[in-house]
This record gives structure tokens, sequence and C-alpha cells, in this order.
């Protein structure tokens, strides 16, 4: 499995390594009473950018979980990105949850779209069209096309994307991250069969969302 980094998100280093030092500084200056909020503001970055390996179940035709969450939408809808009919499953994630973003699928990137948006709760339906996004078109091998989401959310003020045009990626492969609170949305193709329902748990890459036609 492509996995290119440690157990922390490289996003995650520069918080950490500042976090460390001023939880040090403070400790020899002023003690343990004094350190102890640098210290659990250490521990909260360090299980905030926690990146675990993770399973990649199922067949080529298994869409998984892009991303850590609760599944907050699973709908039959417009995709605004591709102006077709189908299925979305959207997952919200909480500042509790691994955020590290997974490829659905094993597909070709043949688009990428960025919007400048708000910053609206994720959990909420509106968030998909007016925050903050970075969409990918992934064509899959058997030539169905998913496209992926990911959202910015209440907190989240960066959305990292990895991925360009052209890319090939294989399920479960790392291709984003996204700061501190968000979503991520999959469209699928509306003969699709839904694995997950609402209020439902998830992994990224170890969880089937669906399996396509």
């Amino acid at each position: 499995m492509n996995y290119p980094h440690p157990i922390i998100a490289k996003e995650g280093w520069p918080f950490l390594g500042l976090s460390l030092v001023a939880s040090l500084i403070v400790t020899v200056a002023a003690g343990w009473l004094w350190s102890a909020p640098f210290w659990l503001v250490t521990l909260f970055i360090v299980q905030f950018f926690r990146d675990p390996a993770r399973p990649v179940p199922g067949t080529s035709k298994s869409v998984l979980a892009p991303a850590d969450g609760r599944i907050v939408v699973v709908e039959k809808v417009r995709d605004p990105y591709l102006d077709r009919e189908a299925l979305k499953v959207s997952v919200f994630m909480n500042v509790f949850n691994v955020h590290s973003n997974r490829s659905p699928v094993d597909g070709q990137v043949k688009a990428r779209w960025y919007n400048a948006g708000s910053f609206l709760n994720a959990a909420l339906d509106k968030a998909s069209t007016e925050n903050e996004r970075n969409a990918l078109w992934l064509k899959t091998m058997g030539g169905h096309d998913v496209t992926c989401v990911q959202v910015a959310g209440l907190i989240a003020r960066r959305i990292l994307c990895y991925v360009k045009e052209g890319d090939v990626l294989v399920r479960g492969q790392r291709y984003g991250f996204i700061r501190f609170g968000s979503r991520v949305d999959v469209y699928l193709p509306p003969e699709s069969r839904i694995k997950v329902a609402i209020g439902e748990k998830v992994r990224a890459s170890a969880t089937v969302l669906a399996e396509l036609p």
C-alpha cells in the first residue's frame, strides 16, 4: 500500500515542533504546574495529526471511505461538477478524527477544481456548495465517474491536495489533508449499491461506502 508518511502526518510536524519547544521551555522555567496546559495542547496536536496505516478491503468496484468520520448524507442529487445524476455520500470529520484523505477508488484524475468560499459548519448540507472546497474527478479503470470533494469546515482553514490532472490513484492512497474539522463528499453513479447509512461511523480506506455497478 502507498503509505509515504509515518504515524504523525507531515502536515503536523511544524505544529508539533513548536508545541514541544514551548512545553519544554515553560516546564524548565516555571515547572510542571504551569506547563500542563502546554502539554495538553501538544497531546491534542499528536492525536489530531495522527495518520495510521489502514487496510484496503474489497475489490476494484469497492468505493472506500475517503476520510474518517460520520456519515451525514446519503441521497440522490445532481453532481454539480459533472452535471449528472448521482448518489451523494458525505463524511463529516470532527477535530478528533484522523484528517488524512485517501482515494476512494482506483482511477485517474481527469480534472481538479478549487473553489474559494465560506467556512460554515461542515455538518450542514449547504457547506457542500458554499464552503471552500477542492474537487477531483476520478475515472475508474472500469469507466465509472467518481467525484471526490474536500470541503473546509467551521474551524478548518486549509485544504491540502497533492495530486493533479493526469495522476493515477489507487484505493486507499493518501492524496490530501484538511486541517481542523471538515467533510468529504463523494458523488457516485446512481446505480451504485450503498453500503453505509446516515449516522454510521467510518474509517478512511478501511470502510466500504458503496459498490460500483
